[in-house]
């Protein structure tokens, strides 16, 4: 059985060795001319001669001549081994019958018995201008050729027809990032020695790299127009669109030196045909025509692991170690292959495990992929999971993105060598390798998710009708307490006035002594008491000396007290009852009741009859009380009116944007948030969560210009100000500010700690501790007035600085000064219109507007550089 199989063995090797050792090639031009005559030669190489040679060219072409038979023998020996081979050549000379593409048939050989056969070829027959002279000889051909010549000699110029030049792209239309192929060739039909000032395109707005830049150009046949040509390629590029929109691709010039034969005048001599030829060098410059690409922008909604790529790639990952110790290092490559621009490739973003320590990226790039490797060491044991890896790219064919995902990749970390160490009790304990607290990555900070209270654009607490409305109320008690506590004291310094308060409480008390002589039936002392009673309550409440109490000025007086006419006359009357009965006998316990029931009720209606008259100061009182109650419901109603969408509805858009948000849907959250601003409202959060939707959909020029609008409305947001730094870190531009005065820096620090609301609250306050310290100063005494004094001074002085501060931002608020470039690029002029080209600013970077003329805006930066900048390429603040 082995030796059966080792013959077996031996005689495939045999058979596979004739058959390399023994080939036949053919060798022929694969683009013909109808009317041309051209070779074909097969070529026979091996260890032997052939002993047979077989072939037929067929209908489609004519045997012009052949075959011409060649061979050659050569003989190697080495390290004493000898080698023999040979080649035999066979030629043949044909003519196309018609045009078209024909297949040459196989040709065969016998070599040493064993067959061999060549490989089928496709020609190429073209008319090249046949049709246009047909009918004529080669002489005739010739002769026209020289014609043609001697006109180019004498003129100095070479028809574009023989030689031009064209640049071919892969494709006109593309998306960014997609990759073009451009590739520039000479086509030409006549004799060219050289070449001169060459001047290839730029590629303005392409990514661009040469595939093929030979330094030794060779031409090989092409047809154009069924024409034949002679072509080179001159320079080959890869082209990948940086922006969207018409890209204009300039022209590529080249000078050619073209030798054209001039034919000089016969002499008669019979070397005329040796030496009547001469050649003339001209130069001719070729170009081709400037090109134009429609590049369109790649779809929204992109996935967070978006690379940029475009076209159709492979990943794979893998770790160089999936067991180490900590501090060991190790890495994990990720390697991307594929069609596409993979030159400009970005890292995949891999979430490493929170203690291993990173390094830079390290990226290398072969033919049709890229490699990126991700250099860490673990500083703890454990095990650790890294991956999936995710690499999303634009798939142009498909018309949509594509995510590619790695396997979870397992890495086992085992305890390394500590190198740090404590004693503790003689033992030495392994201590671990403490170090800072360190930042893994930065971002933007969350959204707010706290629904805000909306108020219309454009609005603030202080300055509106409310806000002076309570400063007016504020103000108005204040001074209805001071006129009160003067008019306290006032009451408290006059006699007559006290006696008047107290008139009727005396008299009670009088009339409760009567009422005990009533009980106990004492006729005399009863009336006595209730007398004295009467006459002591009409001199304290009326002022009357007693020498004036007579009945006629007690009634006149009651009446001019606000008692009535009939008051009056029963009051004198129980005076007239009084006197008749001191002097009469007694008339029964029952008239001497209803006397003293009469006298309790005619005090107390005289008592209220006077308390009831209107004063001058009560009306004024009452007037500037109905004028607050008129206002009121004016500016309630005012703010009622500033809701500009159903709060339901704005709650609505609002908790709607934070869910699509939390989603990673920023698109979605986006246009929530932009339907709750279109109608009018707004709030520092609205705008701040505006701001962190535009950063993750990349457009980081409105973003900023969000940021800033959520810190005009409060710029004590710290969320709000701590994005924009960050936002305004991914801007292009980098501009040296002015500095600014010291104070006023330190100003607009401290105005920047509260929003524009709570200032106004606390001048509202310190508003109202201000007046109180006023009241202390006017109605206090001794070190009270003082105290009142200087604390209302700080009180003021507070009062102001909040009122200033509050004012200060709403004015910030309500300029409209400030703009944000959003063009990608924009360039500034000296005037508007036509001006010159000053200098170049990227989307996000922050201008102030000075004045307008037009369509044109004169701006300044912060360094003090000023120019005109269109409005369509800002918006502002």
């Amino acid at each position: 059985m082995k030796r059966l199989i080792a013959t077996i063995f031996a005689i495939l090797l045999t058979a596979a060795g004739a058959f390399a050792q023994s080939t036949i090639k053919v060798n022929v031009q694969n683009l013909v001319a109808v009317d041309e005559q051209f070779s074909v030669t097969f070529i026979i190489e091996g260890e032997g001669r052939p002993s047979s040679f077989e072939w037929d060219c067929g209908d489609d072409f004519q045997l012009v001549w052949g075959p011409q038979k060649g061979s050659s023998s050569s003989i190697s020996i080495v390290n004493g081994k000898k080698t023999q081979s040979s080649q035999t050549t066979y030629t043949y000379v044909l003519m196309p019958r018609a045009t078209g593409n024909f297949q040459l048939p196989a040709a065969s050989a016998t070599i040493k018995g064993q067959k061999i056969s060549s490989r089928p070829v496709t020609v190429q027959v073209v008319s090249n201008g046949a049709s246009q002279r047909q009918g004529s000889s080669q002489q005739d051909r010739q002769q026209a050729d020289d014609a043609r010549s001697q006109q180019q000699a004498s003129t100095g110029n070479v028809s574009g027809e023989d030689i031009f030049m064209r640049l071919t792209l892969s494709k006109n239309k593309a998306v960014v990032g997609e990759t073009i192929n451009a590739t520039l060739k000479l086509y030409h039909r006549v004799n060219i020695a050289g070449f001169e000032d060459a001047k290839f395109p730029t590629f303005n707005g392409f990514w661009s790299q040469e595939v093929q830049a030979p330094t030794k150009i060779e031409f090989h046949r092409e047809s154009v127009g069924d024409r034949i040509y002679d072509a080179a390629v001159l320079r080959s590029w890869t082209l990948i669109p940086q922006q969207a929109g018409e890209i204009n691709i300039d022209p590529a010039e080249l000078v050619c030196l073209v030798n054209v034969r001039s034919r000089r005048n016969s002499t008669g001599s019979i070397f005329d045909s040796f030496f009547q030829d001469d050649y003339t060098t001209i130069r001719k410059r070729v170009s081709t025509p400037a090109l134009k690409v429609q590049v369109n922008k790649v779809p929204a909604g992109a996935p967070a692991s978006f690379g940029g790529g475009v076209g159709t790639f492979r990943m794979s990952a893998s770790v160089s170690r999936d067991s180490l110790k900590t501090h060991d290092a190790a890495s994990l490559k990720v390697t991307i292959s594929g069609k596409g621009n993979i030159s400009l490739l970005e890292a995949p973003k891999i979430n490493f495990p929170p203690d291993f320590e990173v390094y830079d990226v390290k990226t290398s790039e072969s033919a049709g992929s890229k490699t990126f490797e991700y250099p860490f060491i673990p500083r703890s044991h454990g095990n650790f999971v890294l991956g999936p890896v995710e690499y999303s790219y634009y798939d142009v064919s498909a018309g949509k993105y594509v995510t590619l995902r790695s396997q979870e990749m397992p890495v086992v970390v085992s305890r390394g060598n500590e190198t740090a160490g404590v004693q503790d009790g003689g033992q030495l304990v392994a201590a671990p390798n403490r170090k800072d607290v360190r930042d893994l990555g930065s971002d933007i900070r969350f959204i707010s998710t706290r629904k805000p209270d909306f108020r219309k654009a454009g609005e603030f607490f202080v300055g509106s009708t409310a806000f002076w409305l309570i400063m007016l109320v504020l103000a108005a008690v204040a001074a209805g307490l001071y006129f009160a506590t003067r008019k306290l004291a006032a009451r408290r310094a006059d006699v007559v006035g006290s006696k008047n308060r107290a008139a009727t409480k005396m008299a009670r008390r009088r009339l409760s002594q009567a009422g005990e002589f009533l009980q106990k039936d004492l006729y005399t002392a009863f009336y006595e008491e209730l007398h004295k009673a009467l006459l002591g309550f009409v001199a304290d409440k009326l002022n009357m000396p007693a020498a004036e109490l007579s009945k006629e000025n007690i009634a006149g007086r009651l009446a001019e007290g606000g008692a009535t006419a009939e008051q009056a006359e029963r009051f004198v009357a129980l005076l007239d009852a009084c006197e008749f009965a001191r002097y009469a006998p007694s008339e029964g316990h029952e008239a001497m009741k209803a006397h003293f029931e009469g006298a309790v009720s005619v005090i107390s209606e005289i008592d209220s009859a006077m308390k009831r008259k209107p004063t001058a100061a009560r009306s004024a009182a009452m007037g500037v009380l109905a004028a607050l109650l008129l206002v009121a419901p004016f500016a309630g109603a005012r703010a009622a009116s500033s809701a500009a969408l159903p709060s339901a509805a704005a709650d609505s858009l609002w908790n709607a944007g934070v869910a699509a948000y939390a989603d990673g849907k920023w698109d979605e959250a986006r246009e929530a948030w932009s339907e709750i601003s279109s109608s009018g409202l707004e709030s520092a959060e609205l705008y701040y969560n505006l701001g962190n939707a535009c950063f993750k959909e990349g457009d980081i020029a409105h973003s900023i210009l969000w940021y800033e609008r959520s810190l005009r409305v409060d710029p004590s947001y710290a969320d709000a100000r701590f994005n924009l730094e960050f936002a305004r870190s991914q801007v292009q531009d980098r501009i040296e500010e002015v500095p600014e005065f010291f104070l006023e820096v330190w100003g607009r620090k401290a105005c920047w700690l509260l929003p524009s609301g709570v200032w106004a609250a606390l001048c509202i306050v310190f508003f109202a501790l201000t007046l109180g310290m006023v009241l202390l100063f006017l109605i206090g005494r001794g070190g009270a007035r003082k105290a009142g004094f200087f604390t209302g001074i700080a009180t003021l002085l507070l009062t102001l600085l909040c009122l200033d501060f509050a004012f200060w931002q709403r004015t910030d608020a309500l300029k409209h000064d400030g703009a944000i470039i959003t063009d990608a690029v924009t360039e500034v002029k000296s005037s508007p219109g036509s001006g010159v080209s000053l200098f170049v600013l990227h989307e996000g970077t922050r201008v102030k507007l000075l004045e307008q003329v037009g369509d044109w805006e004169n701006i300044e930066l912060a360094d003090g550089r000023q120019g005109w900048l269109r409005r369509s390429s800002f918006e502002i603040i």
